[in-house]
């Protein structure tokens, strides 16, 4: 038996158990039949003996046994191999496909929300422990998860994202596509160079962060992240980069994040806005399934293009998110924004109400999204008649397709339809975009 080990692990394939009908095997050649459990102990015992590539191997085969329960084992206990192996981006994916197959299986979703709040995606973490709840659960079961949640403070300490897209668009600059301009001299003539424009650019998303313990449940997090929206036409490349440092804080079963941070943006390969702020993040669970957030932050603004658009903004949100089942929820939000610039003209109240929901299907994950907002600014410019006033509205659907991973980078599609109604010829466009890429946590 010993020996038959060594041959298993080392050379073991599903063509090794032949099917019913199959060829048979070569003269001379050995075939070796073992059951899924077997095999699934032979991965123990691999394990045992410090042959985890042997024991990955045999666990690579069983996940693609046509019995499900099969599979799942076979990709948990690999999952459990990964980690142990300081994989753990790996083993969430692993995790995650048992669960496109089992989404009420409970265990499994509360392994991935360690993994992810481990890799420092804690609304990940948290939408998982909601999905359990939303499950249904006997009262002391739920009372384990409780207490897990309690105790889901684990902290990776750095960490990173990155997201690649193709994205069409058919208003790069967010122009209007009118040919004149409503003045207090009449109408103006607007060039063909101050007009929508559509192209294909490459966008870039990314973040990466170090965070640092204090004491207890309190850390301190280190944070860079910034954009990219790049054309082939680069005076209307839009580039943001941003850094932030701030506590954050575990406060029974609500957590406080703050922060002081900084944004630089150019548009057209120029420097266009810069600024520092303060910011803050309080979040509150309100039953096992439903997470309240209150987000605030106010910040001085230096438009390096226009002094008149120099000043202070301030900003609010309420956001409620609700997992309605395992593999359903939804998400509404109020925002709130002030921008208390040099000239009245350019000073503007808005606000703004979405709601966004997702749904599971197999192994891929489905996003609708809509948004309604007003805003008016507090005078009117000298050169126009009326003073701003606009209605916006936007609404976008996306998938993820997990099925079609490599190495942990996931297919995204998304497009969006935005509308911006204004009183105001320069602030009135739409807007059509597609994304077409690949996202990945590190």
């Amino acid at each position: 038996m010993v020996a038959a080990l060594g041959i298993l692990a080392g050379a073991l394939s599903l063509a090794a158990i032949p099917a019913s009908g199959s060829n048979p095997p070569p003269e001379g050649a050995r075939t070796i039949r073992a059951t899924a459990g077997q095999m699934l102990n032979l991965a123990e015992e691999m394990v045992r003996r410090r042959k985890s590539h042997d024991a990955e191997t045999i666990l690579d085969l069983l996940a693609s046994d046509p019995d499900p329960n099969v599979r799942s084992e076979a990709r948990f206990r690999h999952a459990r191999l990964l980690v142990s192996g300081g994989e753990t981006s790996k083993a969430a994916v692993l995790l995650r496909r048992i669960l496109d197959e089992k989404p009420s299986a409970v265990p499994v979703r509360l392994q991935l929300a360690q993994l992810l709040d481990k890799l420092g995606d804690k609304e990940g973490a948290w939408r998982q422990i909601r999905a359990i709840h939303a499950i249904g659960l006997p009262p002391s079961v739920a009372r384990i998860i409780d207490r897990y949640s309690a105790a889901l403070r684990a902290q990776r300490p750095y960490g990173a994202s990155l997201e690649v897209a193709i994205a069409p668009d058919s208003n790069i600059n967010r122009a209007t596509r009118s040919d004149t301009l409503g003045t207090v001299f009449g109408d103006f003539q607007i060039t063909d160079e101050g007009k929508a424009k559509s192209g294909t650019g490459l966008s870039l998303n990314g973040q990466v962060f170090r965070r640092v313990s204090v004491a207890g449940d309190t850390s301190l997090l280190f944070r860079a992240s910034g954009f990219a929206n790049l054309y082939r036409r680069g005076r209307f490349n839009d580039i943001a980069a941003d850094v932030a440092v701030g506590p954050e804080l575990a406060l029974g079963r609500d957590r406080l994040q703050l922060e002081l941070g900084a944004t630089q943006r150019w548009f057209g390969q120029k420097p266009y806005l810069r600024s520092a702020r303060l910011a803050g993040t309080f979040s509150h669970r309100t039953g096992s399934r439903t997470v309240l957030r209150l987000v605030g932050s106010a910040a001085l603004v230096d438009n390096q293009l226009n002094d008149l658009q120099d000043g202070k903004t301030y900003s609010g949100q309420l956001q409620v998110e609700r997992a309605l089942t395992a593999t359903t929820g939804v998400a509404a939000s109020l925002s709130l924004d002030r921008q208390a610039l040099k000239d009245p003209g350019y000073a503007t109240t808005g606000w703004r109400v979405g709601i966004t929901g997702w749904h599971d299907l197999g192994r891929m994950t489905f996003t609708a999204a809509a948004e309604l907002g007003r805003l008016h600014a507090d005078e009117r410019l000298l050169l126009f008649p009326d003073r701003r006033q606009d209605r916006y509205a936007r609404v976008s659907i996306g998938a993820s397709f997990r099925q079609l991973q490599w190495n942990g980078f996931a297919p995204v599609v998304r497009f969006s339809v935005e509308r911006n109604r204004s009183s105001i010829g320069f602030y009135d466009y739409r807007r059509a975009r597609t994304e077409m890429g690949i996202v990945r946590a590190f």
